[in-house]
């Protein structure tokens, strides 16, 4: 008789070998195929309260469209999927899965959860493959709204409010759409022309318009929007793109970055690529300061470029604050790991170039704020690395400019945008907000789920006041 009980262990991920994607922008995971995904559904219990939707930012339908994987239905889960979310194939390849999703499915008790997020890409490249698209959309209202910013906070905002009948313009200050799925996520995690533009297009043939180059609060202000230009609402939705630094000295030597300029210069002008004219130097050996997200991906690209990469934070390993599969990747890859260990000084030589950065070992102490326990300086323990690059990847806080040029908007000490976290409202009229706007740095997915928190109170506030029912 067949076993019917469900594997303990997930289907493994075909990715390229580390010795090879050390030196490719390529996508390092394949993802699965046919046979795999159905295989890898099985594993999922159909659970009857699924504790999976309610940790899903999104709230994504996960069972009903697993369900559908293993009837090898894949456009019918890709219609599921669509319900919710706008981006599927960038979730399933960016979205943290094992702190949301998979933390709470049931399998993930005993076993290894089930592999939600390598099932999500599945159905949305398997889709985008056969050209299978989802657009439903409502009769015309002919009533203007704006997004300010096409990240995945204003892209999930505009999709929705235009599957409403609302005529949707996104306005985004770059050159091209896509915000951090452009320039801050790189190639070989998240592929540009394969991936984010072919669901940009998606809600760009829902009707949504999008106009590049467009700084709102210097081309265009939310006030001249709504009171020139006839917008009805605004959603704001701009990111958190200023970064931060440490303050010490020898930051502005030559070879310092912020990973924000760093990564946007590698992805969105291809400094990878021999064929564009977008160099980037990052000497014999790079170090990046940080233990996020954004500093796996800086060390990482780093390497790919030809540098020795080390990333150097303060905590220890278990404190990381970034995905799991990224640190086991960068370490793969080759990426050094110096770990209680924070800088003190950048070094330059007789051009103000970077020779070196000095650095203090640490020790953990009590718990702080967060919940970490607290770094605590090791006297008399200091040393140097020899370097070329320091790449500073210690966080992003929104960009004034909106706040500074909008009347009445309300904003915290942090410089983010306050709302009501219920409906994404903000201190002005018909102004809502959401993402790394009003949180600061945080990931897609919470930025998506803000994005449809916020369309869905447009959406009531407009027909409210418009009589549109």
């Amino acid at each position: 008789m067949a076993d019917t009980k469900p594997k303990s262990l997930r289907v493994p991920v075909r990715e390229q070998a580390p010795e090879v994607r050390a030196t490719n922008f390529d996508e390092v995971c394949y993802g699965y195929n046919l046979d795999e995904a159905v295989e890898e559904a099985k594993r999922c219990l159909n659970c009857k309260n699924a504790r999976c939707i309610k940790t899903c930012p999104v709230g994504i339908n996960i069972p009903a469209f697993i369900q559908k994987i293993l009837a090898k239905d894949i456009e019918g889960a890709g219609k599921i999927i669509a319900e919710s979310s706008s981006l599927p194939a960038v979730c399933g390849r960016v979205c943290p899965q094992e702190s949301q999703c998979e933390m709470t499915c049931i399998m993930g008790i005993k076993n290894e959860p089930v592999s939600i997020g390598k099932l999500e890409r599945f159905v949305a490249d398997t889709n985008m493959k056969n050209g299978v698209t989802f657009g439903e959309k409502e009769p015309a209202k002919n009533i203007k709204v704006a997004v300010i910013g096409s990240g995945p906070a204003g892209l999930t905002a505009a999709g929705d409010l235009a599957k409403k009948g609302y005529d949707v313009t996104i306005f985004e200050a770059l050159h091209k759409a896509g915000g951090v799925l452009v320039y801050g996520i790189p190639e070989f995690r998240l592929p540009k022309d394969d991936i984010v533009k072919k669901e940009i297009q998606n809600i760009i043939d829902l009707g949504v318009k999008i106009e590049t180059n467009v700084v709102v609060g210097r081309t265009v202000t939310i006030e001249e929007l709504m009171q020139k230009e006839d917008f009805k609402a605004v959603f704001i939705g701009s990111g958190a793109g200023l970064p931060k630094f440490m303050g010490i000295p020898g930051e502005a030597a030559n070879g310092v970055f912020s990973a924000n300029e760093f990564l946007t210069r590698a992805n969105l002008m291809k400094a990878f690529d021999d064929s564009y004219d977008t160099p980037i130097m990052t000497g014999r050996h790079s170090v990046t300061v940080g233990g996020g997200n954004v500093a796996m991906d800086a060390a990482r690209t780093a390497l790919r470029l030809g540098a020795k990469s080390t990333i150097v934070y303060r905590r220890s390993m278990e404190e990381l604050p970034a995905r799991v599969e990224e640190v086991h990747h960068a370490k793969e890859e080759g990426v050094n790991f110096e770990l209680l260990t924070n800088p003190v000084e950048i070094l330059e030589d007789e051009k103000g170039n970077v020779k070196g950065i000095k650095c203090i070992r640490m020790e953990l102490g009590e718990p702080d704020e967060s919940g970490r326990r607290s770094p605590k300086e090791i006297p008399n323990s200091e040393f140097t690395i020899e370097c070329d690059t320091v790449i500073m990847s210690l966080g992003t806080s929104p960009n004034p400019l909106i706040s500074s040029t909008t009347s009445g908007l309300e904003i915290n000490k942090r410089k983010c945008i306050v709302i009501d976290e219920n409906t994404g409202k903000t201190s002005v009229e018909g102004v809502y907000a959401g993402g790394d706007a009003v949180t600061g740095a945080a990931t897609v997915i919470l930025a998506m789920g803000a994005g449809k928190v916020a369309a869905k109170a447009i959406d009531e506030y407009l027909v409210e006041k418009y009589n549109l029912k």
